[in-house]
């Protein structure tokens, strides 16, 4: 499952107000994770809804891995730029990056059990 998209993530101003749209146009439902954040649950893709002050400004696709070092490396050596370095969060860990082409993503690993 290494290196895969499994993850979007969606910014807002307004965490309840996005996660209420979701479940009134799609039947999506809404887990939350504090006062800023709700994971989303049945959309087809994991996912979730950010508020946090720091968020990013445009929708993010996370990407899995299974080695964060090494996802980093490789990231960097291919013309990436780190625009938020590892941390911690309660699913794991992971950094965000931009792609040459301007996108920002992220790469993730889960929390070991």
């Amino acid at each position: 499952m290494a290196d895969k998209i499994d993850y979007i993530e969606f910014p807002s101003s307004d965490r309840a107000a996005t996660s209420g749209f979701f479940r009134a146009a799609f039947g999506w439902g809404a887990v939350s994770y504090g006062p800023d954040y709700d994971g989303i649950e049945g959309a087809g893709i994991d996912g979730g809804v950010d508020q946090a002050a720091e968020r990013v400004a445009a929708t993010m696709a996370i990407i899995r891995s299974d080695d964060l070092d090494d996802a980093e490396r490789r990231v960097v050596a291919a013309g990436g730029v780190i625009t938020r370095p590892q941390f911690d969060f309660p699913g794991g860990r992971r950094f965000h990056f931009r792609e040459p082409g301007g996108n920002e993503l992220a790469v993730w690993v889960a929390r070991p059990e």
